[in-house]
């Protein structure tokens, strides 16, 4: 199988989720063998952070990445639409810190992409194959994730945030699940009870009501409703089915499948597509992360 790249450049313009710095990147074509990697191009040609887990800085609220002093915040998004879309090389060019948040989701980015299709190149793919089955158990939870051989990638994730509203979710992700439907356009989510809590700690300066979907799942008076619908520029809102009212949800398990974007994204910085069976309970970046740093680390066998 060959790797692939995009056929042109795409522009995407929007702010950062936590930052609210305004922020242009540029997704372009590179060549065989290149990876995916970013330019910080407010900061010189030669910030160049490659998207490999050893890079991986900070996991707090979203997947960060840093080299040689040069760091990209909230990766997670663009590096799923990357690998569910089947992307080896692309180069990320980018005029600030962290990647645009768009509507909270990948598909963006998946639309640009499909309206032109991949190029094929003249270097073969390479692959990470998992030869032996592990588990991971996070040190802080009760979340784990299963590593298992597979000749393809394939993942199941359950999330279970203790939530009367969002119960117990579960998603699926493997060579009969179409990306760009079915998990691509599925958005970041948050808990209402957060919201204030994280624009205290000076997060989600560029949150708003349009990137991402605010779970209710504990009794919220009106005034607290219409404090943080102020706080987002979105006065009005109100509390349906446990939902703030400004979204509709595209699935009944929309918070999985984000979970799921969120995990192929993670996974992808293992540095080339996964042979590997994940089995993955209450997972999340930090999880994700360090279990792509250990394939990496450990599977020290050349990609085959």
């Amino acid at each position: 199988m060959r790797q692939h790249t995009l056929k042109r450049s795409y522009e995407f313009k929007g702010k950062g989720l936590h930052t609210g710095a305004p922020v242009c990147m540029t997704i372009s074509p590179a060549p065989d063998d290149h990876g995916i990697r970013f330019r910080r191009i407010d900061l010189g040609g030669g910030a160049v952070v490659r998207a490999i887990a050893s890079n991986v800085a900070d996991v707090s609220f979203n997947t960060s990445l840093e080299e040689n002093g040069v760091k990209v915040l909230l990766v997670e998004h663009v590096l799923s639409a990357l690998a569910g879309m089947g992307v080896d090389n692309a180069l990320i060019e980018l005029d600030n810190v962290e990647v645009p948040v768009l509507d909270g989701s990948a598909r963006p980015y998946v639309e640009a992409i499909c309206t032109d299709g991949l190029q094929e190149q003249t270097g073969e793919r390479r692959f990470f194959e998992i030869k032996e089955a592990f588990t991971w158990q996070d040190d802080r939870s009760d979340a784990w994730v299963r590593v298992e051989p597979c000749d393809h990638f394939e993942a199941r994730l359950t999330i279970d945030f203790d939530s009367p509203v969002v119960g117990v979710q579960t998603c699926d992700f493997g060579p009969s699940v179409d990306y760009a439907s079915q998990i691509a356009p599925c958005r970041t989510f948050c808990f209402f009870s957060q919201l204030e809590q994280l624009a205290a700690a000076g997060l989600v300066k560029g949150g708003d009501m349009d990137n991402a979907i605010v779970i209710v799942d504990r009794d919220a008076d009106a005034a607290s409703v219409e404090r943080v619908a102020r706080l987002f520029n979105a006065p009005g809102v109100e509390v349906r089915q446990g939902y703030l009212s400004n979204v509709d949800l595209h699935f009944d398990n929309e918070c999985a499948r984000h979970k799921m974007l969120d995990l192929i994204g993670d996974f992808s910085l293992v540095g080339a597509p996964l042979k590997g069976r994940i089995t993955a309970m209450k997972t999340g970046h930090r999880i994700n992360t360090a279990v792509a740093r250990f394939i990496l680390k450990q599977f020290t066998q050349e990609p085959s």
